[in-house]
């Protein structure tokens, strides 16, 4: 089995990285001359998935105008979040909503994903599926962060993940998701640590570590970083 449907939040701010941000939406921020959003859609193509599904608020023409410029546009389905931002869960229930798809593959493109990226992924759906288990988090530890300023989300342990007073491991942006766990949420906005919190208390949330370094475009500091190591 494998996932058929991506999901790519495009709906931040993006605040960190003012001022380039007051003009452009940081998924179209250009690291070596690509967008951090062509760099998440060219993942997903090299992973052989076809229904692609963004969600936009911040400036959003500018991820509209971009798509319809794009080799993938049949394939890429944008939705706006509404009147107000929804935040990551509300987010991705707005996308999801109106899909019959049950499972779903999610990405922060605030990450510089890339094609080393397929074997991770492609373990991760392996682990999901004979596992039937409903949420499934990329991580990998801080070590490997490009970033040396993360603290770590989680503690990870025969693939469970937990909250400890020594948590290693940081999420890296990339989540299969199971709609199911959505039914009884009545909030429209609210992040998707909430459905985390739920299945953490239950021991329910399980991670995969990735083993490639970890670039994350977290604020101006680390933009000004990569641009002068590219």
């Amino acid at each position: 089995m494998k996932i058929n449907t991506a999901l790519i939040l495009c709906a931040g701010y993006g605040k960190r990285l003012n001022p380039i941000t007051l003009k452009i939406p940081k998924p179209l921020i250009k690291i070596n001359n690509i967008t951090l959003l062509d760099k998440t859609l060219s993942l997903i193509e090299n992973l052989d998935i076809k229904k692609i599904k963004i969600n936009t608020f911040y400036l959003q023409e500018h991820i509209t105008n971009f798509i319809s410029n794009h080799h993938l546009k049949k394939n890429i389905e944008i939705i706006q979040d509404g009147t107000e931002i929804l935040d990551t869960g509300g987010g991705i229930l707005n996308l999801i909503k109106s899909s019959k798809e049950k499972d779903f593959i999610v990405f922060n493109p605030d990450t510089l994903w890339n094609k080393n990226y397929i074997s991770v992924i492609n373990k991760m759906q392996k682990y999901y599926f004979e596992n039937d288990i409903k949420n499934l988090l990329m991580v990998v530890n801080k070590i490997r962060s490009f970033d040396k300023r993360f603290k770590g989300d989680f503690s990870l342990s025969k693939n469970k993940l937990n909250k400890s007073n020594i948590n290693e491991y940081i999420y890296t942006g990339c989540q299969i998701i199971n709609k199911n766990l959505f039914k009884d949420i009545k909030d429209l906005s609210f992040s998707i640590s909430k459905i985390w919190k739920i299945l953490l208390d239950k021991n329910l949330l399980y991670g995969v570590e990735s083993e490639q370094e970890f670039i994350h475009l977290t604020d101006l500091e680390i933009y000004n970083d990569l641009s002068k190591n590219n």
